[in-house]
């Protein structure tokens, strides 16, 4: 009986994923998220200063009337 009890805990160590193993897919999905965000900032932020200075110079409009479109 204790012979089994020690197979059942020797193999325990040996399955599924540890901790360490579930802190680099962590740390892996992260870097992938920050080069993302780096990688797509300045194409954003010059895609809203383009936006902010035609908004800017547009010629005045006159209110839309009964109009619900933007």
């Amino acid at each position: 009986m204790l012979r089994y009890f020690r197979n059942l805990a020797g193999d325990a160590k040996d399955r599924g994923a540890s901790a360490v193993e579930y802190g680099l897919m962590v740390a892996a999905i992260a870097a992938v998220i920050v080069a993302v965000v780096f990688g797509l900032g300045g194409m954003l932020h010059d895609m809203f200063i383009d936006t902010c200075t035609e908004i800017e110079t547009a010629p005045e409009r006159p209110p839309f009337q009964d109009s619900a479109t933007c």
